[in-house]
């Protein structure tokens, strides 16, 4: 794979080598914040030249992307877990864009690409079509009755899971003023998107 570097230790696939240069990312942006982290520090860490970093990543945006699609793929499976304990489609539904809206600021990487102003490399990461799929996951793992709502197919959860996962990211990026409490954020959500998860007779 003509690898330079790596400390010595150089991986075995090209799919190592990305997960490396993420963690040595992601080493960085804990140590000195992602204001003060750079391609360079990114290589340093990793202990390969810039020029072996471009080939798995054309710039540091490329990689602050990649953290962030990273982030998400853990993300998903807290709230798969979250949301396990919910036992109705509309109530699965209002609290996946609570804990969405609480838990992303709180997150130690995706709360710094939300605070930085790193705001599409987070949107683009959140609003991709592998993150709705994660979110069509995380619905279709949830045992509540889905089809007596009408989601039966691959198309519905991932339709359902992209409105929801833009409707927190909207209230992510523009947060309401004076800010909602959760309970007022649960009732906002359960009266506009509750009805369209009511079963059917």
């Amino acid at each position: 794979m003509g690898h330079h570097g790596w400390q010595g230790n150089p991986p075995g696939t090209e799919q190592e080598a990305r997960r490396r240069i993420l963690d040595a990312a992601m080493a960085c942006i804990d140590r000195v914040g992602l204001a003060k982290t750079s391609l360079s520090d990114v290589a340093a860490e990793a202990g390969v030249t810039r020029q072996t970093v471009y080939r798995y990543f054309p710039s540091l945006a490329d990689i602050l992307g990649a953290v962030a699609l990273d982030r998400v793929e853990e993300f998903a499976r807290r709230m798969e877990r979250h949301l396990a304990s919910f036992g109705s489609p509309a109530e699965v539904a209002v609290e996946s864009v609570v804990f969405g809206v609480r838990a992303v600021p709180e997150d130690p990487h995706l709360g710094l690409l939300l605070q930085a102003g790193e705001a599409d490399v987070f949107t683009i990461a959140v609003a991709s079509s592998q993150s709705f799929s994660l979110g069509a996951r995380i619905l279709r793992n949830v045992p509540v009755d889905w089809k007596a709502v009408g989601v039966t197919t691959d198309e519905d959860f991932e339709g359902l899971a992209e409105m929801l996962m833009r409707l927190f990211l909207s209230f992510l990026r523009y947060p309401s003023t004076p800010p909602r409490t959760d309970d007022e954020l649960r009732a906002l959500v359960r009266r506009w998107v509750g009805p369209a998860l009511t079963a059917r007779s």
